[in-house]
């Protein structure tokens, strides 16, 4: 089997989403108004061309009864014609249930204008305080910007 090398993002420090505050305020009440129970919720909020990279923000929801103390997934990133640009892993750290989060990363060297489409491939890390593969079961994707987001 080859092997596969991903490159862990982490979400940016809660400073750098002060920018993000009001596009991810206008998110919320579309999402609370969605029944969020019992699925995790990941929305594509929106993309911003960085010198050293594109940066992705994204609106989680944890709909379940339990908190997540640990969510990273493995993401594949195609570029506008369909091609595989590159495959990374999203570490959206802890989601406290029925509690909305706002993620953001960075990915390096990655144009936003050349990116059609994000894969979910599946979650590589998922840690509950019950037994349960919540990371995935249920799970709704979806994108606010043209990006399209899928799993």
């Amino acid at each position: 089997m080859a092997s596969r090398a991903f490159s862990v993002l982490t979400a940016l420090p809660r400073a750098a989403l002060t920018a993000l505050s009001l596009a991810a305020l206008t998110a919320l009440p579309v999402m609370a108004q969605e029944d969020a129970s019992d699925r995790l919720s990941i929305e594509l909020n929106s993309v911003e061309p960085q010198e050293t990279g594109c940066r992705m923000s994204f609106v989680v929801l944890n709909g379940h009864e339990v908190d997540l103390s640990s969510a990273v997934f493995e993401a594949v990133l195609f570029d506008a014609e369909g091609a595989v640009e590159r495959m990374t892993l999203f570490d959206f750290g802890a989601l406290p249930s029925k509690r909305t989060r706002v993620r953001q990363f960075v990915v390096p060297q990655l144009a936003c204008d050349n990116l059609g489409q994000i894969l979910i491939n599946g979650a590589q890390t998922c840690e509950a305080e019950a037994e349960g593969d919540f990371c995935i079961d249920g799970l709704d994707l979806k994108s606010r910007i043209d990006i399209r987001v899928i799993g």
